[in-house]
């Protein structure tokens, strides 16, 4: 018998999440704030709830996909918790990107009710989202980990276990770090050569071909109509939104001066779409860097 599914959060993201889910005959229930989101899954095969508490009532399992740590711990913890109204035998894994001590903080909670619960922040943008093919970055006890894989493998490809809670918001905030720095060099050099006459698109075959190969180059080309289906081909709309890209390079940045790391480039990545964040481009996918880098040339 399939296991009963919550799922709260239907941006980009959790939208197509859930979608998969419910094609790999799993029941699932749904719930957001974005009632238009509610209607495109409802439309999808899933049951709907008029409230979060309402929607986890039969859930084996409990999925979220939300924008910060805030607002993950007062959906599952404090006295209006959701941890509150769950079955004791549950599984809550929670995909958003939230700082690591948020994640802590949520999975002791759990612990002190008994209930199992995993850090499983996601890689792959929404085109992995949409395809099934998402990375998954885990932390919590092993064998909640791998009680949650037969659910992960539904949506996404990798799974990893990085450690213990938490440990998958350190991995996931380090390598969306790295992701912000080679989306900018890759704008950076893409815009020098168009400046100096060369085609963009010729550009980014000889650096897909050389030492300057990187994932934007392959899959997300900052450069419009250079690769299709990608947001830079569609106005920066879709994809992963600057505001979201902010937010967690500030996190980054909280863990680097927790931990005493030197992070030059992820402090100037930070700064960078600050800047692009306070000129209005928030809610345009993080690609949009290359739009702040012609604004600024000489």
């Amino acid at each position: 018998m399939s296991q009963n599914i919550a799922f709260i959060g239907l941006g980009n993201m959790g939208g197509p999440m859930a979608k998969n889910l419910i094609k790999k005959n799993f029941k699932v229930t749904v719930y957001d704030l974005n009632q238009d989101a509610v209607a495109e899954l409802k439309a999808a095969g899933a049951n709907t709830a008029g409230s979060a508490t309402d929607a986890v009532k039969e859930a084996d399992v409990i999925i979220s996909m939300l924008p910060n740590g805030a607002i993950v711990k007062s959906l599952y913890i404090g006295s209006k918790g959701l941890i509150n109204h769950l079955k004791k035998d549950v599984l809550i894994i929670d995909s958003s990107t939230i700082a690591a001590d948020d994640a802590r903080a949520v999975a002791k909670a759990c612990e002190q009710q008994g209930i199992a619960m995993i850090d499983a922040p996601v890689s792959g943008g929404t085109a992995a989202a949409e395809a099934g093919t998402l990375t998954f970055i885990c932390g919590g006890q092993q064998a909640h980990f791998e009680a949650a894989k037969t659910v992960l493998t539904a949506m996404g490809r990798n799974i990893f276990y990085a450690g213990a809670s938490g440990a998958g918001q350190v991995a996931k905030i380090c390598n969306n770090m790295l992701l912000a720095i080679h989306m900018i060099g890759t704008a950076e050099a893409l815009n020098m050569g168009a400046q100096q006459g060369l085609d963009p698109a010729v550009m980014s075959e000889i650096m897909k071909a050389s030492s300057g190969n990187n994932w934007s180059l392959q899959v997300y080309n900052p450069y419009p109509n250079v690769m299709p289906n990608v947001p830079a081909s569609k106005d920066y709309q879709g994809g992963f939104m600057v505001d979201l890209m902010s937010k967690d390079l500030g996190l980054s940045q909280e863990l680097a001066a927790q931990s005493g790391s030197a992070t030059p480039l992820g402090s100037l990545a930070t700064q960078l779409y600050q800047i692009h964040r306070a000129g209005g481009a928030g809610k345009l996918d993080f690609s949009s860097i290359l739009q702040l880098l012609k604004k600024t040339q000489s």
